[in-house]
């Protein structure tokens, strides 16, 4: 996967190119990237959505190193068994449990209690979750009243809350990439369920207190004038320097496999994907992660 950022995607003579200000061509392989995340200060031609339709590369709009996903097109090569493979793992309840408990050892660095219910242990999560925003709001020196916002009227909650509602929105964001690039279906939940993004809100919540909401509560014991805008451009570095994107494929497939089954092998002609270095591509306006 690689990002782009700053320049016009085009084909020329049969080529998927980006073109930066100063008409410095780069050429991008799309027969061999499953997916191309396309930052602001891009333009996409139709020729080249076609091309990348045609070789089954997906095209994702993003914010700055995936902090909003705004639209996804869809993938010319993709197949139905990955969807298929997440549905059987979500609709069966014992295979269900074990992912639900895959997710529980990886959030918190052990085993989920035995004999608990999928419900039980979203209570316990609940519980941790809500100790562990207490024991942020100490070291930040912050102060908290829970976790309490309106989705419909942003300037209800307090700062902190409006600190993590941003790093949170900007975490799923990217992780809502990963999951389509991934070819699984972002509604398909284990612990969360009924809502458009539930699989998203399961993978995010397993990394979201590895960095983004500390920096959201480091932000907020600032008092800023825009919370908002600081918290997303914090979370835009974390997400480079910390190479996110390329963590969170693996992060699922490890997920879903703790459910037993065999998962779908990948296309016979399939070829690893490199995840270079930004560097590594130029300085045409090209970004990687």
């Amino acid at each position: 996967m690689i990002f782009l950022q700053y320049g016009q995607i085009d084909v020329v003579d049969g080529a998927f190119v980006l073109i930066d200000k100063t008409g410095i061509r780069t050429h991008i392989p799309v027969g061999s990237v499953a997916c191309i995340m396309l930052e602001p200060g891009t333009r996409v031609s139709h020729a080249a959505i076609k091309l990348a339709s045609t070789v089954g590369t997906l095209l994702v709009w993003v914010g700055e190193a995936g902090v909003r996903l705004y639209a996804a097109g869809q993938p010319g090569g993709a197949r139905s068994d990955r969807l298929l493979y997440q549905a059987k793992l979500a609709l069966d309840e014992d295979l269900r449990l074990k992912v639900v408990r895959k997710m529980f050892e990886l959030r918190f660095g052990e085993a989920a209690p035995s004999r608990r219910s999928v419900d039980q242990l979203r209570g316990i999560e609940g519980s941790r979750v809500r100790s562990t925003y207490k024991m942020l709001a100490k070291e930040y020196g912050v102060k908290w009243y829970g976790r309490r916002y309106d989705p419909k009227d942003w300037e209800a909650g307090d700062v902190v809350n409006q600190c993590i509602s941003a790093a949170t929105a900007c975490l799923y964001g990217i992780t809502e990439a990963a999951v389509l690039a991934a070819g699984y279906a972002p509604a398909i939940g284990f612990i969360h369920t009924g809502k458009p993004l539930s699989f998203v809100y399961d993978v995010a919540d397993i990394v979201k207190f590895e960095a983004v909401v500390p920096k959201a509560f480091e932000i907020a014991a600032r008092v800023p004038t825009y919370p908002d805008r600081e918290v997303r451009l914090a979370c835009r570095d974390i997400f480079r320097t910390t190479h996110l994107l390329a963590r969170l494929i693996p992060l699922i497939e490890e997920v879903l496999a703790a459910g037993e089954i065999e998962p779908p092998p990948p296309p016979s002609d399939a070829q690893p994907i490199a995840i270079p270095e930004p560097e590594s591509l130029g300085d045409a306006g090209h970004r990687s992660s």
